[in-house]
């Protein structure tokens, strides 16, 4: 078996493995916490901690999926809020975990609606024995407009209240960030100003997942009716990724530390985030779905990539992938790489002409007699979607070409991988 370093250290603190669990549902309690401990995450996220006189009113039912054909999973949708236990028991199940789990990293999520909440709330969870603290700064179904996605978006206000958090302790602080928001740089940029130590993203997005054709409500239904909160899970991750690429390849936060959430679920996930720069890694829907057993699959997998990239230790991935993503204009756009087919696979199912035909530039036609596409050379731009879709992968990347007028050895161009049904990448040069 297959044995590398998943150590990572983040913010001054050790951890033994990036896997955290987010603040969320899925470490609501000391049994939860204690469990994913036991199962081998590295590190917990305790469940956002509120001001002892905010009382939490939950809804029933309060979660949604969005799905795609027979896939379950592709999005979650929740209506949940902050943890809805007393803080004095929120702080004894801190105490506890640190106790018992003395190696285990405990991150305390707080929230507050003010300065004074925020810096009571930090100088407490130090004092329950906290490692770290995440300031959240971006629940979008918080029922006050003075906590959550409201806040994060004002960068005036997350200085305020950094300030304010690092006027109540002295643990390392990383501020969490709302993807509902054009740009996160000034937001970012305002935090770390008002003391943050690092950052986490992303929280989830506002959606309405689903509507009830029948009944012309949104789900879940409560009570007759519905309301914009948090998507997560799969769908987001190219939501996290982009804004991870923005803020580490903005001018002055290259180096910033970044806890990566939104749409982990498997190692080759958790690969992309350190790849574009995450340090720790963050995750609850996979939870949700799978139980904490799923980080066993996650660090087996990430090993086995290690082994595979030569490295003995995960912080040499870390932002690998950030200088190979550049602006638009900078693109290389002197060739065209054609498709090619291989007939011994092709099943002649006809995706690939309908997709071409409808959806991209005609140069796939039909042989009404072979059952089979045939391929126009002179129409195609390389789009590549006739591979996308072809559900036995028998279209892959073929010869390429500099297009006329254009200077470049095309046996010298690095192009796209292919991917393979596992969800991994395969290089086809």
């Amino acid at each position: 078996m297959i044995k590398k370093d998943l150590s990572v250290d983040f913010l001054g603190v050790h951890f033994e493995n990036p896997f955290c669990l987010s603040s969320s549902p899925v470490g609501n309690c000391y049994e939860m916490c204690a469990r994913a401990y036991d199962a081998g995450w590295g590190g917990v996220v305790f469940k956002t901690i509120g001001p002892a006189d905010f009382k939490v009113d939950e809804v029933s039912p309060r979660f949604d999926e969005l799905t795609k054909e027979d896939t379950p999973f592709v999005a979650f949708k929740n209506m949940e809020q902050i943890a809805e236990h007393p803080l004095e028991e929120n702080l004894a199940d801190l105490r506890k975990l640190k106790t018992n789990y003395p190696n285990k990293v405990l991150i305390a999520s707080i929230m507050g609606r003010n300065e004074a909440d925020w810096e009571d709330l930090a100088r407490q969870v130090e004092d329950a024995g906290a490692d770290m603290i995440e300031m959240n700064l971006s629940c979008p179904q918080m029922t006050s407009h003075s906590m959550g996605a409201d806040v994060g978006t004002n960068p005036k206000l997350c200085q305020k209240y950094c300030e304010a958090v690092k006027r109540g302790s002295k643990l390392p602080m990383m501020a969490k960030m709302t993807p509902n928001i054009t740009s996160m740089i000034p937001v970012v940029k305002a935090c770390m100003a008002g003391g943050a130590d690092g950052i986490a993203l992303i929280n989830t997005v506002k959606s309405v997942a689903n509507i009830d054709l029948e009944k012309k409500v949104g789900l879940p239904i409560v009570n007759g009716k519905s309301s914009v909160s948090g998507l997560s899970g799969k769908v987001v991750k190219p939501i996290a990724l982009r804004f991870l690429q923005e803020i580490r390849s903005a001018a002055g936060l290259e180096q910033i530390p970044v806890s990566g959430i939104g749409g982990i679920e498997t190692w080759s996930d958790a690969a992309e985030f350190i790849l574009l720069g995450a340090t720790t890694l963050q995750v609850t829907t996979a939870v949700m779905q799978y139980g904490y057993r799923v980080v066993e699959d996650m660090k087996n997998g990430l090993m086995h990539y290690m082994d595979e990239q030569g490295v003995d230790h995960l912080s040499e991935l870390v932002g690998q992938a950030t200088k190979n993503i550049i602006p638009a204009e900078q693109l290389d756009r002197n060739y065209k790489v054609y498709p090619k087919i291989d007939w011994d696979k092709c099943i002649g199912c006809g995706r690939c002409f309908i997709s071409c035909q409808d959806g991209a530039h005609q140069a796939l036609t039909w042989d009404d007699e072979k059952r089979l596409p045939t391929f126009n050379k002179d129409k195609c731009v390389g789009c590549q979607l006739c591979a996308l879709v072809c559900p036995v992968h028998a279209i892959t990347l073929g010869v390429v070409e500099t297009k006329p007028g254009r200077k470049g050895d095309p046996s010298k161009v690095d192009v796209a991988s292919q991917r393979l049904p596992s969800g991994t990448f395969r290089h086809l040069a």
